[in-house]
Formats: structure tokens, C-alpha cells, sequence
């Protein structure tokens, strides 16, 4: 963090900064939960405005808090890595300046157990905009609660194309059918999703997220129909994922996310059009032109 305040006060930040303060630091989580967020303005591009917690581990090293036991290791369902009456404490003292709480939570009884935190804590007089964090593996009957709870699912599409080859060793197919990756289940259902790429786990690149979002398949294109097709995004939903659902994922879709008269000028252009073009050819599209406030940050060779 205070790397991040001296290169903003230097203007050496060439991009905006969204940062989450570790609520796993009880000393730091204390300081920053008793005086207001940090929130960009014109002349600053740093906001500091959320934290995050880390409810569970992740599914390749069966650390994901699962309901039931791994398919592939009966001896064992994971593991739960924050207290609830803890996470609940934070949420509840996050009113007072208006932070937002987002929580890593990949496992479906993780995303179970951040759900009925979210329902205990005092949240529902302000606009929470609270955050799971990856919300890779759900029971289904869960859906719903993301919306009737307001929480955004902050997705990170390219996992699909990482993992899913290797994810229904550890869940079975029937898990897999029911709740792993469900972007199509939590759209019809009304969630707010915001797609990130999860670097550096994952390339940094943004394309790919996109391409995962709307084919299902591996960066390598396989299967040839995508997996559990019926769970893909439209282009334009992966495009707004990227875009303006992830401002308000941000609190700043009045600022930034779409190409509008009185929003920033933060611009990305590139060499083909990722709406049109072949599936094929999204991955070997190249950005020509980054601008950021109307100044030109990046041109391609």
C-alpha cells in the first residue's frame, strides 16, 4: 500500500489501481476499518476502498471448502482458512465508512458460508456491493441468494479453460453439471457478475478471458463444442464482464467502464474486432492503443 501511495503522489501510476487491504492482518484491517476509504479523483488514480478475505484454498490442491468430500480424495473436503463470526465482526464495522468486503471463496461450501455471513452482517441499509471472489464451485441452490443478496460473483472466466480438464477429477460430473462454472445459471438468475484474469495465477491478458467466456474451451480449443456449453456468454456479456459490470463491481460505472460523453477516457483499442472475428482468431488479437485520462499510455510497434 505504500508503494502504491508513493508512485500515485509521484504520478507514476500509469493505470488506476483498484486495492483490496488483506483482512487477513488483523493490525492492518483494524487501522484502515476506522478512518474513511481512499477513493480516486482527478488528479490521483489510486483508490483504496475494499478488503479482502480468504474463506477457503483452491480446488487444484483440494484446499476448496467443499459440502462433500474431493471425488478423487474421500479424506478430504477442503479447508476453511477465515472465522464467520470474524468475517461478520468486519462487515459489520465496514458500515461506518462505507468499505466493501470481497471474499475469496471457491469451494461451494465456502460460497455457502460467505453467503449466510453476508445475510447475518448489517448490510442490507447501504449499498454493500459485497464480493465473492472467484464463486467457481456453488450448490445451486445458492444462485439466488447471490441476488437476492446483492452480492456481485467476481468471476475469472479463464479458469474454465484451465482447470475444467482436470476439475471433474476432483468434483465428478455431477458436480460439474450442477454448479462449477455456472455464468449462464447466475445471469438468468440476476447476479451481477465481474470477470477479472486473475494474474498472476492466470496471463495477464484480458483476451483470453474473453474467449473462455464465450467458447468453454481451452486456450488450446478443445473441446471442439466447448465445455458444458450451455453455460457460455453472449460476446456482448463478456464484453460488458470486462467492461462496465466490472466499474460497478467497482463502484465507478458513473466514471469509467463504456465509451460515454462525461467518463474518463480510458480507452483500450485493438487490432481487430473481438465482436466479429472468428473464435479463432480472438487469442491472436493485439492491442494497438492504450490511453488512460486521454493520454496516450501505449502504441504498438
Amino acid at each position: 500500500i505504500e508503494a502504491q501511495l508513493a508512485l500515485d503522489e509521484s504520478k507514476q501510476l500509469k493505470l488506476r489501481v483498484y486495492s483490496m487491504v488483506s483482512a487477513q492482518d488483523e493490525a492492518l484491517t483494524d487501522y484502515w476499518l476506522a478512518r474513511p476509504p481512499l477513493i480516486a479523483d482527478d488528479n490521483s488514480r489510486l483508490t483504496i476502498r475494499s478488503f479482502k478475505a480468504v474463506m477457503d484454498g483452491a480446488l487444484g490442491s483440494r484446499t476448496a471448502w467443499l459440502h462433500k468430500p474431493y471425488t478423487d480424495d474421500p479424506s478430504t473436503s477442503g479447508v476453511q482458512t477465515f472465522d464467520e463470526d470474524r468475517l461478520i465482526d468486519i462487515m459489520n464495522r465496514s458500515n461506518e465508512h462505507g468499505w466493501q468486503i470481497n471474499t475469496h471463496a471457491i469451494g461451494d461450501k465456502a460460497n455457502t458460508l460467505v453467503l449466510d455471513t453476508i445475510a447475518a452482517a448489517n448490510l442490507d441499509k447501504r449499498d454493500h456491493r459485497s464480493r465473492i471472489e472467484h464463486a467457481q464451485h456453488l450448490e445451486p441452490s445458492d444462485v439466488q441468494r447471490f441476488a437476492d443478496l446483492g452480492v456481485i460473483a467476481s468471476i475469472q472466466t479463464i479458469h474454465l479453460s484451465s482447470d475444467r480438464h482436470w476439475a471433474i477429477d476432483r468434483l465428478g460430473k455431477a458436480r460439474i453439471d450442477a454448479g462449477a462454472y455456472i455464468w449462464r445459471d447466475l445471469l438468468s438468475a440476476g447476479v451481477h457478475i465481474a470477470n477479472g484474469t486473475d494474474v498472476p495465477v492466470e496471463p495477464i491478458n484480458p483476451l483470453a478471458n474473453f474467449y473462455a467466456a464465450i467458447t468453454r474451451k481451452t486456450l488450446k480449443g478443445t473441446p471442439d463444442d466447448g465445455f458444458e456449453a450451455h453455460q457460455k456468454m453472449t460476446r456482448e456479456e463478456a464484453l460488458k464482464s470486462m467492461t462496465v459490470w466490472n466499474a460497478f463491481a467497482a463502484f465507478e460505472e458513473n466514471d469509467a467502464g463504456s465509451i460515454k460523453v462525461g467518463k474518463r477516457a480510458d480507452l483500450t483499442i485493438l487490432d481487430s474486432d473481438i465482436m466479429t472475428i472468428n473464435e479463432s482468431d480472438i487469442l491472436s488479437t493485439n492491442v494497438a492503443m492504450t490511453i488512460v485520462a486521454g493520454e496516450v499510455v501505449y502504441t504498438a510497434p
